[in-house]
């Protein structure tokens, strides 16, 4: 089935930073797409996959008002405007012919719902994440953060910063033949299970649906979290920050690990009550904790997560690589050929659970 809207009359507005060569990507996919593009008016990157800008960019009050102007005439947006839930609001109250929003992040939910947009509103256009993008350069670390814990690199840094040459040779452990559980067995849950397992690893994990998964040796839901993580040696969190996930890492969860476990965390900080953390880091519940996200970021400066000796602290840049920018417009890329195709978009946000 053809979409209703006619290929002729489909634009695309470029809202946030983009490489020009990657801008004639998304031109080429069909010869009828009007691709509004205007670097101008677009805050210059600092790093690659600088999807904010520089946050000293100030357009003045003519460029703002053609930015607006050429976001208004679109059908579809590459970004959120301005790279914020305001952004979004706005353009979902100013522009009539909206469809589809691609949102540059892969949990993108978060934003959906800080932009205040009610159920109606929400329902007059789709919003798609880059889910999967991220997946490889979230697994590579979460795999980083095994083999940190399972190394004792915490330790070894903190021998070596003071100096200290131990007296007793400490064994490390093998990561070949413990067992990882994965809670939320998305696309960066299944890469990261990919890599642990070509590790020598045996993964289980959680999914929202249970049913077998080729190469996982359990799946269980949430209500099953605490038998799995009972064997476990260690823990990576995938799960997105909703309602049902809030504070799923509470003390009751800890407790319910072995002791000495390493815990991963690449999914959303609001997922783990980090007093409990703290609490499993100190009683030798967890043996090392790899964070990249955090219940409130940037993660505050009195945070005890910052100088414990059992912790690693990533500023929320685990999914970052050069390739970034590439990846999700090559993902927009297809995505705009399903959508002039007529055919259903993959990676929709819901607006119910906001995930």
């Amino acid at each position: 089935m053809m979409n209703s809207m006619t290929s002729a009359e489909t634009t695309v507005a470029i809202a946030v930073p983009l490489e020009a060569e990657l801008v004639d990507r998304i031109r080429a996919v069909d010869p009828s797409v009007t691709v509004l593009y205007d670097p101008e008016l677009l805050p210059p990157e600092r790093y690659p996959a600088d999807h904010s800008g520089d946050p000293d960019f100030r357009r003045t009050p003519e460029q703002e008002e053609r930015y607006w102007a050429m976001l208004n005439k679109a059908q579809i947006l590459y970004g959120f405007p301005n790279e914020s839930p305001a952004g979004l609001a706005r353009i979902a109250r100013s522009n009539p012919h909206l469809e589809w929003i691609h949102a540059m992040a892969a949990g993108a939910g978060g934003a959906v719902k800080a932009s205040g947009l009610d159920a109606a509103t929400l329902g007059k256009f789709k919003v798609t994440t880059s889910a999967g993008v991220h997946a490889l350069p979230l697994a590579e670390f979460a795999a980083l953060g095994i083999l940190n814990g399972f190394k004792r690199t915490a330790e070894m840094a903190q021998d070596q910063a003071a100096g200290i040459w131990p007296e007793l040779r400490t064994p490390t452990r093998l990561v070949s033949g413990s067992r990882l559980v994965v809670t939320g067995l998305g696309e960066i849950g299944l890469e990261t299970a990919r890599l642990a397992k070509a590790l020598g690893m045996s993964v289980s994990g959680t999914k929202r649906s249970v049913e077998p998964i080729d190469g996982i040796a359990e799946v269980a839901d949430n209500a099953g979290l605490p038998e799995l993580l009972a064997k476990a040696d260690a823990v990576v969190n995938t799960l997105p920050g909703t309602p049902f996930t809030e504070k799923l890492f509470n003390r009751e969860v800890f407790a319910a690990m072995k002791p000495g476990t390493v815990f991963v965390n690449v999914g959303r900080g609001t997922v783990v009550d980090e007093e409990a953390l703290l609490e499993a880091l100190d009683n030798g519940q967890v043996s090392y904790a790899c964070l990249d996200v955090f219940a409130v970021e940037p993660l505050p400066q009195d945070s005890p997560l910052w100088n414990h000796p059992k912790v690693t602290v990533s500023p929320h840049t685990s999914a970052l690589s050069a390739a970034e920018n590439r990846l999700i417009a090559e993902r927009f890329c297809s995505n705009l050929r399903t959508h002039l195709d007529g055919g259903q978009l993959p990676h929709l946000v819901d607006t119910v659970h906001f995930y």
